[in-house]
């Protein structure tokens, strides 16, 4: 039987007493195009927070929002009280943003015990429910043990050569016109543009009033750009709306969690696409 990816907050309301249940809140302050979340400090009553820029990211990292190694990951999200028969809820709010991101990371990390809460924060309150201020810091520090999965994970070598290889197809989350080079980087100092021989399906185009689309119109929207039967690598500006397009696949019935992790931000320095 196939582990559901996505969870309703209709079926998080009746596991919210499951002891094994841990409910992270991964909300960002803003978005890369700084877009806000209209419900800065609320959150979902008994959620903790998942600090994805600061303790989920390797901070030495040059890039943004680079993969933390497999030791630290696992000694923050002891921290948290994750263990490892926890039954994982990610949420952010923003709908979907940064939620797919932790997602993924727990994919890797190889604990696919993990559901991200289609709608977030902002599917929660509209159906009126109880909201809490605090984030829950009573709980004993869990057993969680991360198991890096390298098949999830490409590096810049691995992109760089199958350029020439082409033995897979690279799937870009950035806006239309920053994939075409016609509209500016969120950082200045980089060109925009794209990795030769990708495809463009930016991120809102799998989403609808905050969640994701069906399976069916997901299915489409790769089917129309010949993807269905690919090897795909999903790619973004730093890694993380390619995770909203990744399991926008998986939901379509793709196969792979394989991730650029310095996307387009990485490709761009080190090909020396500066202005």
């Amino acid at each position: 039987m196939e582990r559901k990816k996505l969870i309703s907050v209709a079926d998080l309301k009746e596991i919210l007493d499951d002891p094994d249940l841990v409910l992270l809140d991964c909300s960002l302050g803003q978005s890369v195009s700084g877009k806000q979340s209209a419900f800065s400090g609320k959150t979902i009553p008994g959620a903790r927070f998942f600090d994805l820029k600061n303790k989920f990211s390797d901070t030495s990292s040059a890039f943004p929002n680079t993969l933390p190694a497999p030791e630290d990951l696992e000694q923050e999200a002891r921290a948290l009280g994750i263990n490892q028969d926890s039954k994982i809820v990610v949420f952010d709010a923003m709908g979907i943003y940064s939620s797919p991101r932790v997602w993924w990371m727990f994919q890797v990390m190889s604990h696919p015990n993990t559901v991200v809460l289609d709608g977030g924060l902002p599917a929660w309150i509209e159906q009126h429910l109880l909201l809490a201020e605090q984030f829950q810091e009573d709980f004993e520090p869990g057993n969680f043990k991360a198991e890096f999965d390298s098949t999830c994970f490409k590096s810049f070598e691995d992109v760089e050569q199958n350029v020439e290889k082409q033995d897979f197809m690279i799937v870009d989350a950035r806006s239309a016109g920053r994939f075409k080079g016609i509209e500016p980087e969120p950082r200045p100092s980089l060109q925009s543009g794209s990795i030769p021989h990708s495809v463009n399906i930016p991120f809102e185009e799998v989403l609808e009033n905050g969640k994701f689309k069906s399976p069916t119109e997901l299915k489409s929207i790769f089917e129309k750009r010949s993807l269905l039967d690919e090897n795909l690598v999903y790619s973004c500006g730093s890694g993380l709306t390619a995770c909203i397009i990744l399991l926008a696949g998986e939901l379509a019935g793709q196969k792979g969690l394989q991730l650029y992790d310095g996307s387009w931000t990485e490709w761009a320095e080190l090909k020396n696409l500066k202005k």
